[in-house]
């Protein structure tokens, strides 16, 4: 359980193993995605849920590892079959401070995930917490990585580099937004009380007894 409710936490220094080759206009991340610059961008990613389709932008441009990390769990079929699992609503259940509203997602077979990768602040990037944004969860410093995400709803700027969320203050990786499918976000993050396991702790009354199962994850 602690596993599946990693919790968003320290952070250690970006050390970015992006390389880009200038003449054939290709980036190749040590997570091991490769992409044309020229002739993709930012790539974008359907998750297709019991409840809907969620479709994200992949900010490669400004969260190269991250993002990278995201695309490869993408790419390698790690989601499929797995889905979100926290639900965090700031008047109803958060034990943090500031409350916020999130869903978690990502790996509920935590053996299928991939080594962590460094911290990408959103002072290095430039992302903010803003509606629909996706940022990696963490505990301890270099334990970040793919394998467990959330999607905000409303502003969140106690995630943020400087925020309070954590006595770190150096707040967690942002690395996509949220171009379609709000409205399946807001969905799962409605499902009623009932469907919550009770249990004491930092995460009591956010995980979902059954998981909102991710069917597919696939790069557009």
């Amino acid at each position: 359980m602690k596993k599946l409710a990693l919790l968003l936490g320290l952070s250690s220094l970006l050390m970015s193993c992006a390389q880009d080759d200038t003449q054939s206009g290709t980036t190749t991340c040590c997570t091991g995605y490769n992409r044309s610059v020229r002739n993709l961008g930012n790539p974008q990613v359907t998750l297709e849920t019991e409840m809907g389709d969620i479709v994200i932008e992949v900010m490669i441009d400004k969260a190269p590892l991250s993002g990278n990390d995201f695309l490869t769990y993408v790419e390698q079929g790690l989601y499929e079959g797995e889905g979100f699992y926290r639900i965090v609503r700031a008047n109803e259940n958060d034990n943090g401070s500031p409350r916020i509203d999130v869903i978690q997602g990502g790996l509920i077979d935590y053996e299928k995930g991939l080594p962590y990768i460094a911290h990408e602040t959103t002072e290095m990037t430039g992302i903010k917490h803003t509606d629909g944004t996706l940022s990696l969860a963490r505990d301890e410093p270099g334990t970040g990585s793919a394998a467990y995400f959330v999607i905000v709803l409303g502003d969140q700027p106690g995630l943020d580099y400087g925020g309070i969320r954590n006595p770190d203050m150096q707040g967690f990786a942002t690395f996509g937004q949220v171009v379609s499918g709000m409205d399946v976000v807001r969905k799962i993050h409605s499902v009623p009380a009932d469907r919550f396991i009770q249990e004491e702790g930092y995460t009591g009354g956010q995980i979902l007894k059954e998981p909102v199962r991710i069917i597919s994850a696939r790069i557009n």
